[in-house]
């Protein structure tokens, strides 16, 4: 007899994204220290980042496609192993194609444990899946303010980056000894009877593919910023790493309490404040130095908290035939948009780089120093168009969904009648 042990797969699942946000933080924290120790650009840098990100669309879609047959169980399983490999080749790792497969592997796992978890957590918790789900993801900030101050602690002692990573394997054994011990429900689809067929047709309706659009920009905003933080703000403020670490920090708090703020103001009222507040964050971080960055990353942060869980919770509530296909496209959306944005913006902020360097002659350290200060707010700035278009996106959502629910109540009003 199947016993479905509600409260456990939840915590096993919370531990799982843990280990995928203990890749991103320490990852984060870390970076400039690869770049040196193997000599590599910032443009470099950027693929090997983006490596992740290629990963994590790769498999949270393949996930999507195969996770009513195969079933959530055996995907986890495959994420442990994903996980561990790429853990400890990173940890050996002997240069660029070392850290870029190792990544890549690591990306492939971070999106298995989306494609499986997502589902899980939906089909666990159906009766209130954006708050559940907001639950869920509190643990990726949470797991980055983790990463990130195990990161300057370890760095303060002298501890080597390849420990650092070392110490992801331990909450990875153990999640992979919790799914394969528990028994798994079926997918919430399953479960209630709609058909492969109102799967494909859900994810072509026009909402599913505004949605899909918008995942685009709310994960450039809140991961390529989080990501690069150390990079694009090293030489504007002396702790750039906490910047990230703040933000985060408001982020688990926030997600923490996002039950009685989506039933206040609904999913879609939730993505257009929360774009509102990260534009504004934006735009500070870009703007401001010193002490005051870190009130801007406070905003940013506000702003950022919600919108990977409430995207992802908002087609769970509103389109829940396109099941465990529809949740896991609009992760691999995200992750997709942010692997290109990365590139692309890793030679942008290269090329910043030498047109702020004085012409002519050979840069001092202190010229270099001065244009990357200079480079990096230019790259957030523009960025800052994406959550400004993401305003005007959701803000049209807000008016459809408002239109959508007048008409629904006229509709059961005349049948009652």
């Amino acid at each position: 007899m199947i016993t479905i042990e509600r409260n456990k797969l939840f915590w096993a699942s919370c531990l799982a994204l843990l280990v995928t946000a203990l890749s991103f933080g320490i990852r984060a924290g870390i970076m400039n220290k690869l770049g040196t120790d193997f000599s590599l650009t910032t443009e470099q840098l950027s693929v090997i980042t983006a490596a992740a990100f290629w990963g994590f669309p790769l498999a949270i879609v393949i996930g999507g496609f195969v996770v009513d047959i195969i079933g959530m169980k055996k995907l986890l399983v495959m994420a442990f192993v994903f996980h561990l490999a790429g853990i400890c080749l990173t940890v050996f790792a002997t240069g660029y194609w070392t850290l870029f497969i190792s990544t890549l592997l690591i990306g492939i796992a971070n999106g298995t444990v989306e494609a499986a978890c997502n589902p899980l957590v939906a089909s666990l918790f159906t009766g209130n899946k954006t708050t559940k789900l907001n639950h869920f993801h509190l643990w990726f900030p949470g797991g980055i303010v983790i990463g990130t101050l195990l990161v300057l602690a370890l760095n303060y002692i002298n501890i080597g980056w390849q420990v650092q990573v070392a110490v992801m394997i331990i909450p990875t054994l153990i999640y992979g000894y919790l799914f394969y011990t528990l028994d798994f429900p079926v997918t919430e689809r399953v479960a209630s009877g709609y058909s492969t067929a109102d799967m494909y047709k859900a994810t072509l309706s026009p909402l599913f593919i505004f949605m899909f659009i918008c995942m685009f920009g709310t994960a450039v905003t809140e991961l390529f910023t989080g990501q690069w933080i150390d990079v694009l703000l090293k030489n504007v403020t002396g702790n750039p790493i906490l910047i990230l670490t703040l933000t985060t920090g408001v982020m688990v708090i926030g997600r923490g309490f996002a039950g009685p703020i989506v039933h206040r103001f609904s999913p879609q009222g939730v993505l257009l404040m929360s774009a509102i507040v990260a534009a504004v964050g934006l735009y500070l971080l870009s703007t401001l130095t010193g002490n005051s960055i870190f009130f801007a990353a406070f905003i940013f942060g506000v702003g950022v908290c919600y919108f990977w869980p409430t995207m992802i919770g908002f087609v769970a509530e509103y389109i829940p035939r396109s099941g465990a296909l529809g949740l896991n496209l609009m992760g691999g959306a995200g992750m997709f948009a942010v692997s290109v944005y990365s590139i692309f913006m890793g030679k942008y902020y290269d090329g910043l780089v030498l047109k702020h360097l004085p012409a002519g002659k050979l840069a001092s350290a202190e010229a270099i120093n001065t244009a990357k200060s200079l480079a990096g707010p230019e790259v957030l700035r523009l960025t800052l168009v994406i959550p400004i278009i993401l305003i005007i996106g959701f803000t049209g959502l807000n008016f459809y969904m408002r239109s959508k629910k007048i008409k629904q109540a006229a509709a059961v009003k005349v049948n009652a009648v």
